[in-house]
């Protein structure tokens, strides 16, 4: 390699490691879980002002399968989203990430229809994460 392509090779190196190091992980926030029935239902979860403004959610599945059909997030203005999702989530499985639209916004609840079958044992639990 010639000196000139050892430098530019290096600036590159130089700039990428820079860019990487400012890079704030997002900062998911443990919002509030449900129980879920065993059948066709809907729940909600409340969110409390504290918790502050997100700009995506995303659900998290234990113990058993679920799918979840849509939601409604209901934000501290007064307005509501109406969110479709028609998504399988496995048990020990996340849903995609769940921008929400206008930014960073509080938010009074979520509710959401689900479905599972589960014909016994423990039953799925539902948690909600939110992203500042």
């Amino acid at each position: 390699m010639t000196r000139r392509n050892v430098t530019i090779t290096s600036l590159g190196l130089i700039i990428f490691m820079l860019s990487t190091a400012f890079v704030q992980p997002a900062k998911w926030e443990y919002l509030g879980l449900r129980k879920v029935n065993k059948a066709v239902d809907r729940d909600e979860i409340v969110v409390t002002r504290i918790e502050g403004t997100f700009n995506a959610l995303k659900f998290k599945v234990k113990y058993r399968p679920i799918t979840l059909y849509d939601m409604k997030v209901h934000y501290g203005n007064g307005t509501v989203d109406d969110i479709k999702l028609r998504v399988n989530i496995p048990a020990g499985g996340e849903s995609r990430v769940i921008d929400l639209q206008g930014g960073n916004r509080i938010i009074k609840k979520v509710v959401f229809r689900y479905e599972t079958k589960t014909a016994r044992g423990k039953r799925a639990e539902v948690r909600l994460f939110g992203r500042h």
